[in-house]
This record gives C-alpha cells, structure tokens and sequence, in this order.
C-alpha cells in the first residue's frame, strides 16, 4: 500500500503557513512545506510556535510538549523561490528521496504563490510590476506542476484505507487533490468591474492551468488523481490588507476559517467527478 503526504507551496506566510498549521493540526501524514528564505530553520519553527502555549513551550516532559515533538517530526522545510526553476527542481529532487514513489504518493498539493499590484486603469500597469506578477502567480504554478507533478498517484496505486493506516485521515479519502490558488476575479464570467488587469489575468491563466493539468492525470491517473483551481474567499493576510475596508462584512476571512474550510472542500465536498474546475471557499462552482 502506498502512502500519502502533503505539499504546501510556498508556507512561509499568509495562506499557507495557515495551511500547514491546520493540517497539522488535522491530519497525521507528513508534510513538505516550501519557503524562499534560506534559512528553513527559522521559517519551520515560526510555524510550530503558535502550535503550542507559552506553558506548553516552557515544559519539555508534558504530553504537550511530546506532541509539539511529533508534529515537527511530520513537518518538512524546503527551500524553494517560484520565480527560479533550478530550486524547484532541487525541492523536487529532495522530495523523491524522503517520499519514493515505491512507498509513496503526492495525496494534497496546495500552490499557493501569488502577489497583487492592483491597477484601476490601463495607464497604472506597470511593466515590472506585470511581469513580476506573472512569474509568481502563473509561471511559479506552471513551474510547480511540471516538477511536482509526478508525485501524484498513478492508476496501478493502492492507497492505504483509514482502517489500515491513520495518515489518510483528514485527506481525500478516494484520490489525490492539486488544488491551484487562484481567485474569483481571475474569472472571466464574473468580471463585472474590471481593474487589477494583471492580477486578473495571471489568475485567469492559473484556472486554465488547472485545468490542463487535471486533463493530463484523467489520462495518466485515471481516478486516482485530479486538479482543481479554488477560490479561498478574500482572506485576511498581507495580500488583500489594502483593501480590508472595501470588503463588505462577513466576508473577509479569519486565515483559519479560510483553510478550513479548504480542506473541507477539497477533502469532503468536491468528489472525483468536480476534476478540472474552478471551485470556491463554499463548494461552490464558478465559471472561469
């Protein structure tokens, strides 16, 4: 039997240090998280930190602290830049040697790179800006499923059930998941007051990536492995913070009620047969 573990990329903040403080948390199989920085060390204990109490911290013989210990022993730190192929590559290569494919296979990939520079007008794009937009959220998807992809369970895979193995819990039970973070104004249908062109468009083209993805495993995996794009609802990290104002109330987002119920999405809510969509915070579809 094959068994599972966890991609989050990148961790090192906004959505996904939440991600991988939640499914922690809620599940029990390993997990690689990304970051940029250099320096894992410091990144990984930043995300175990708020894990436990300042009491808890304190004590080293505590059931607590014995806790606090196994879930770091789950917790993998890697470095990897979005914008720079040869360390997604190494990320990959390190991947292979603590999760061999003879033993294991990529369940829950979460991509999660994206900045914004918002434009009102086509006189506020700026070039630099654009690009750099592009190469995070868009090409750092693309970069993601080209060296991460073959992780992802193959059709001939036999998956540990609940009853034989405790790492499935919390995960899709029946098939693995490549969720790409993309947005609800990257929907072309739903584009109804225009502005933030880049952010727009490199989020348009992440739903479209998705979905070639997802073509891709219906081929090669069968049912054992989809791609969605999803829509996490504006949360309350840096990334929307300009505009936490503008939202109107109830629906900005506490990060930890926006990964829960992610997973509880992707995990519960959008079975095999929602392969190649784009879905949002409420299991919702929504028209790219």
């Amino acid at each position: 039997m094959s068994r599972p573990w966890i991609l989050i990329a990148p961790a090192s903040r906004g959505i996904g240090a939440h991600l991988t403080r939640h499914l922690l948390r809620t599940t029990t199989a390993p997990i690689l998280a990304t970051c940029r920085s250099a320096d894992t060390t410091a990144v990984k204990h930043s995300i175990l930190s708020s894990l436990t109490s300042d009491d808890q911290k304190k004590s080293h013989s505590s059931p607590a602290a014995k806790e606090t210990e196994a879930l770091a022993s789950r917790l993998k730190i890697i470095r990897l830049d979005v914008t720079s192929e040869p360390t997604i590559a190494a990320a990959a290569a390190e991947a292979a040697t603590l999760f061999p494919s003879s033993t294991h296979h990529l369940r829950l990939a979460l991509a999660t790179p994206g900045i914004l520079h918002p434009e009102k007008s086509p006189s506020q794009i700026d070039y630099d800006h654009a690009l750099e937009t592009f190469r995070v959220n868009t090409l750092g998807q693309m970069m993601l499923m080209k060296h991460f992809s073959p992780f992802l369970p193959k059709k001939s895979v036999k998956f540990s059930t609940l009853t034989d193995d405790n790492e499935s819990r919390g995960l899709p039970p029946s098939h693995a998941v490549w969720a790409a973070m993309s947005a609800r104004v990257g929907s072309t249908a739903d584009n109804r007051k225009g502005g933030w062109y880049s952010y727009r468009a490199s989020k348009a083209g992440v739903t479209s990536l998705a979905k070639s993805l997802d073509l891709w495993l219906a081929a090669r995996s069968g049912e054992r492995a989809m791609a969605v794009a999803y829509h996490p609802g504006t949360v309350k990290t840096g990334l929307s913070k300009g505009f936490w104002d503008t939202v109107p109330e109830g629906k900005l987002f506490e990060p930890e009620y926006a990964v829960e119920r992610m997973c509880k999405v992707l995990a519960d809510q959008v079975g095999i047969e929602g392969r190649g969509r784009f879905w949002d915070w409420a299991g919702k579809e929504i028209l790219p």
